[in-house]
């Protein structure tokens, strides 16, 4: 089976950062110390490694693991076949996009979280399987996520809901915070907007992983782009997600998964109980989301 591919490349990563923090050309390559000409070959995908090593403190990316995503060198460790759960790929243009089915295995009951551009493989696996999906969670609502929205809950007869700053039709809203059930299965929802004004990510215990469907607010090596607010899309992703467990299994709307270990934090660091970034000094498991540091 083909690998599912990073959400980002290195010089995605470099332009993410770039335009959060609201640097030209111009000023980053006077404070990196390089050319107009050198930042336009990297963005434009030309790996450059003492350039990259020059620009990455300039953005606050982790040096080593910006270097690593440029070489091609890193990808998160396969988690294996994860009990009550099973991720969904299907295309969006020339990318693609995820959703998931989380189950409970003694009681076959479920949830699914967004619904891609075609929910058929979801929808078949729950019948083979004879998992009920009992509600359908929506991470955010940019088109991608919910493009079969209307076929998936005529499918299954279930109710959608979706974080009331993002109101939509065919969907319940929530307030962040509000708990979910689903057989013995309890779900916490989490804000992590920036990527989108209402983003959530969906935290599930009862199996044996912990599990987070963090919908874009963060990929395997990456995050997602800070559309409403960069700054907003750091900060909770910081207190949000970075300081689950380190084994907790994280969902990403793109590419494959990956863990919080995987992502950020050292264990048991007090900088991961105050839910920081880590620096270049730190030490983590593998390279680390590419994330400015605090």
């Amino acid at each position: 089976m083909n690998r599912i591919p990073l959400e980002d490349n290195f010089n995605d990563v470099l332009g993410k950062a770039q335009r959060g923090l609201q640097l030209s050309d111009e000023q980053l390559a006077h404070t990196a110390g390089v050319t107009v000409s050198d930042i336009t070959r990297v963005k434009d995908g030309q790996f450059d490694e003492p350039i990259v090593r020059k620009l990455a403190p300039i953005l606050n990316l982790k040096t080593d693991a910006l270097v690593a995503l440029g070489k091609k060198s890193w990808y998160p460790k396969d988690s294996g076949k994860v009990p009550g759960l099973a991720p969904f790929t299907t295309a969006f243009g020339d990318v693609t996009v995820n959703s998931f089915l989380v189950w409970d295995p003694k009681t076959n009951q479920g949830a699914a979280f967004d619904t891609g551009t075609d929910c058929s493989d979801m929808a078949k696996f729950a019948a083979d399987n004879g998992i009920k999906i009992q509600m359908i969670l929506l991470t955010h609502t940019h088109p991608d996520h919910i493009a079969d929205l209307a076929r998936l809950k005529s499918v299954t007869q279930a109710a959608a809901f979706v974080c009331k700053l993002e109101a939509i039709d065919g969907a319940e809203t929530f307030e962040v915070s509000r708990k979910f059930t689903v057989g013995p299965l309890k779900i916490d929802t989490r804000q992590t907007s920036g990527h989108s004004r209402g983003g959530v990510t969906y935290v599930v215990a009862g199996l044996p992983n912990r599990i987070a469907v963090v919908g874009d607010s963060m990929f395997a090596s990456s995050m997602g782009g800070g559309g409403v607010s960069y700054e907003d899309a750091l900060r909770n992703n910081r207190e949000q997600v970075l300081t689950l467990s380190d084994d907790t299994i994280l969902c990403p709307g793109h590419g494959p998964l990956t863990t919080v270990a995987e992502g950020i934090a050292a264990r048991g660091s007090r900088q991961k109980e105050r839910g920081c970034i880590l620096s270049e000094k730190d030490t983590v498991n593998g390279p680390s989301v590419l994330m400015a540091r605090s």
